[in-house]
């Protein structure tokens, strides 16, 4: 198929908000991809702890002997739920820490169509796989492999449609994001409800028929994005070297991982532990209906979705009249807000305590407010960030590294979430606000003194 060159692509005709056609199709195909991914994850805590690790289906999971040895050999012995929560915090981890590798196959030896296509592949297949018991750990390999192929390469080919001078590039990643908070809304209304309600197996092929329809779309719209930039082994090295002050970026972006993990804590513990506490405290039945506690997630992708809108028409009316900030100056305002959600869970939990019986998911939604009011800024804007500090020569593997920053955030959602059990709630909770404070603070100091070695490189 016809492919345009890079600067055609800028200049074709625009989508919403007047940005390039392209961004609506890598829109479209990270939503498909995102309905998938979501619509698993959603499932993946409550698969385990209410079927897959019960006595009677354990052993039919090949590998798992191995894998809880390899698990208790760090973490000690641990209960089903402790379990259940160490390999959703390595699956979800390791889901951001792939794309690095993803992201050194397209620059070096594939290119980003090929290896975004293999991905897309390899994620609908672990998907189905997801179905059967015995195949548990090889589906979640392939998920590993196909997100990391698929999502930072996609993510790249976003910034590649702008100049890195463009202001529009930060309001394309929160476009970028507003499509992931719309799958997030059908992901478990979906695949959550058909889990939940009909079969777990019913849930997962779900989130596979997603994909599958993720791939076509990005496939259908090859003539409005990038070039899928062929390279070989001969010439992956040619004008590859960093100047020096490349390299002060390349160290600046690397450092700021752990801090834009910490970030992330309280947001992702909303799939893990969230859910969990969620499902034992909130009062979940209305008018003689048990409402699933995965619509409590839909219900955060409608906010999240009002929340990135807004964002998206304020800094567009904000631009007309004022110079924006820059990225990392969102990204500390929004580490601000992303601090004061598990305050109010630790709020809620006291409440909890004080009555001693089931509270209004009224809680859960005040969290999921704040939290997306924060998410709307540091997602998109790190994003941004990168893609557009990042020299250009290694734009994809950056993207993935990147993507590491919440590789170390699950692992560490994973190993807090099994501290629930042991921990009183509030506490629990304070604890989560205090990793997120600490991190906004940090973003505050660089927003202040670390911005220059953080200004764009020249396209």
């Amino acid at each position: 198929m016809h492919t345009v060159a890079r600067s055609e692509v800028r200049s074709q005709g625009t989508g919403l908000f007047g940005h390039p056609r392209g961004l609506l199709y890598l829109c479209a195909s990270e939503g498909w991809e995102r309905f998938s991914y979501f619509g698993m994850q959603s499932l993946l805590v409550l698969y385990m702890t209410h079927h897959l690790l019960h006595p009677e289906h354990v052993g039919k999971v090949v590998g798992f002997a191995v894998v809880r040895r390899m698990i208790e050999a760090v973490t000690g012995p641990l209960s089903t739920g402790a379990l259940a929560s160490q390999v959703f915090g390595l699956y979800a981890g390791f889901v951001y820490l792939t794309p690095l590798l993803g992201g050194l196959l397209a620059d070096r030896w594939l290119n980003r169509t090929l290896t975004i296509s293999l991905g897309a592949v390899a994620m609908a297949l672990g998907h189905f796989l997801m179905a059967f018991e015995s195949t548990f750990f090889l589906a979640i390999a392939l998920l590993l492999v196909g997100v990391g192929c698929f999502k930072g390469n996609i993510a790249s080919q976003v910034g590649q449609l702008y100049d890195a001078d463009d202001p529009r590039r930060g309001q394309a990643y929160q476009i970028f994001q507003l499509a992931i908070a719309l799958a997030v809304i059908a992901a478990p209304l979906i695949s959550g409800t058909l889990g939940e309600k009909i079969g777990w197996g019913w849930g997962f092929g779900a989130a596979g028929v997603g994909m599958l329809v993720g791939l076509a779309t990005y496939l259908a719209g090859r003539t409005w994005l990038p070039p899928a930039e062929p390279r070989d082994r001969a010439n992956a090295g040619a004008g590859s070297r960093l100047t020096p002050s490349e390299w002060r970026t390349v160290l600046a972006l690397v450092a700021l991982l752990p801090v834009l993990g910490a970030t992330q804590v309280g947001n992702q513990q909303m799939f893990n532990a969230f859910l969990v506490w969620g499902e034992a405290n909130f009062e979940l039945h209305f008018a003689g209906f048990e409402m699933p506690v995965t619509w409590l997630l839909s219900a955060d992708a409608a906010i999240a979705v009002l929340c990135m809108t807004l964002a998206i028409v304020f800094w567009q009316a904000y631009g007309r009249r004022w110079k924006e900030p820059v990225d990392v100056v969102k990204v500390a305002v929004g580490a601000v807000f992303m601090t004061l959600a598990p305050v109010l869970l630790t709020a809620a939990s006291f409440s909890q305590q004080a009555t001693g019986g089931k509270i209004s998911p009224g809680w859960g939604l005040a969290f999921e407010v704040v939290n997306e009011l924060g998410f709307a800024l540091v997602a998109p804007m790190a994003l941004s960030l990168y893609s557009r500090t990042a020299p250009r020569q290694i734009q994809g593997l950056m993207i993935g590294v990147y993507y590491t920053s919440l590789f170390l955030c699950n692992v560490a959602v994973g190993r807090l979430g099994g501290m629930l059990e042991q921990m009183d709630a509030a506490a629990f909770w304070l604890m989560h606000a205090g990793i997120v404070g600490v991190s906004a603070a940090v973003l505050a100091v660089v927003a202040v003194w670390g911005r220059r070695v953080l200004m764009p490189v020249e396209a």
